[in-house]
């Protein structure tokens, strides 16, 4: 395994994480259990989660992944031993079996730290993360952006303030961002210089070869200012793998049991696909290996976070650390990108 700085922590992850949304949905707690013995056996010590987890979101089943993963931490008796990261969920109305509808404001924060703490049997998480914005901005498959001059939402300042606690009394080793902008990322580094809030270590967004929209803007704030990417959804929704190609509908995959699914299989997700899938081919790699190559090898990458449903999937995901991809080879893939530019973003 390859391991690389959280930003200024002092704290290395390791180049393939693992992501966790499938457990309790997809994935039973055994299958959890033996994903995480592989994972760390594979020297992958980087663990990332979510209060609203498994996706997609139920009340029935909210807040399973990180039940497993404390089970499994008091089970192994190996805190010490990884990096543990969850996320605080933005507002949403389609949530409101979550507090009544999270908000990024003191109370519900507080309420949600805990929670997870309880869940995960932990006193402590080394990753606290605000998984989405409180204002409506482009994340979530939106590219372009449209103003709403009328919008009241939690300044950033505020939620800021209330992590910055949560550093000062010991639960919270350091904090990052997920589903953000330039603008907001400028504003929560505003934020640690006029001592509002700690510095932010990491930033995660989606990135894979049909949504590149980080390297624009993002990609030269995350290395300047060491706020690297973790990188979710490289497979893009396993996309990428080439399991759907030809409208194969795989039986338990994601896109087969989740109509909601549907970020990245339009027709030019799937024509480029199709290009990526046969240039990995031709080169002697699995159209997975060789997507998950390309984001291991990008200098603004903290971690790539990897999931899966079965074990040889995972296996296959983490075994691309030891792939690396010639000069020729990213190329050609930088010509089929510019065939199709943010076909999904």
């Amino acid at each position: 395994m390859k391991y690389r700085p959280l930003g200024r922590t002092g704290i290395d992850v390791s180049l393939i994480g693992l992501g966790t949304m499938t457990w309790g949905e997809q994935n039973t707690e055994a299958e959890a259990f033996e994903q995480l013995d592989y994972a760390l056996a594979q020297g992958v010590n980087f663990i990332d989660a979510a209060e609203m987890y498994p996706v997609p979101p139920r009340a029935e089943t909210q807040g399973l992944t990180e039940t497993y993963i404390g089970r499994w931490l008091q089970a192994r008796d190996c805190r010490d031993r990884v990096v543990l990261a969850t996320k605080v969920a933005g507002p949403a109305e389609s949530m409101p079996w979550l507090r009544g509808g999270p908000q990024l404001v003191r109370d519900q924060m507080e309420a949600a730290l805990q929670a997870s703490l309880e869940r995960m049997k932990t006193d402590y998480v080394d990753l606290y993360q605000v998984h989405w914005p409180a204002r409506t901005t482009n994340f979530f498959g939106k590219l372009g952006y449209e103003h709403e001059p009328d919008e009241v939402a939690t300044d950033i300042a505020e939620t800021a303030a209330v992590l910055e606690d949560f550093v000062r009394d010991g639960r919270v080793r350091a904090i990052g961002i997920s589903n953000e902008t330039p603008w907001g990322l400028m504003q929560w580094l505003r934020a640690a210089e006029q001592g509002i809030a700690p510095r932010l270590v990491s930033i995660q967004n989606p990135y894979n070869l049909l949504n590149r929209s980080f390297e624009s803007g993002l990609a030269e704030m995350a290395i300047r200012e060491e706020v690297g990417l973790l990188a979710y959804s490289p497979l893009a929704f396993g996309m990428l793998s080439g399991k759907y190609l030809g409208a194969v509908q795989p039986e338990g995959a994601r896109l087969s049991l989740f109509e909601r699914f549907s970020r990245y299989s339009n027709p030019q997700g799937i024509a480029a696909t199709e290009a990526y899938a046969a240039l990995a081919r031709e080169h002697g790699l699995t159209p997975a290996q060789m997507a998950l190559a390309f984001i291991n090898r990008q200098p603004f990458v903290t971690s790539n976070l990897v999931g899966a449903t079965r074990l040889d999937q995972l296996s296959e995901n983490i075994g691309s650390i030891e792939i690396d991809l010639t000069d020729s080879l990213c190329e050609a893939i930088e010509a089929i990108h510019a065939r199709y530019t943010y076909p999904c973003p």
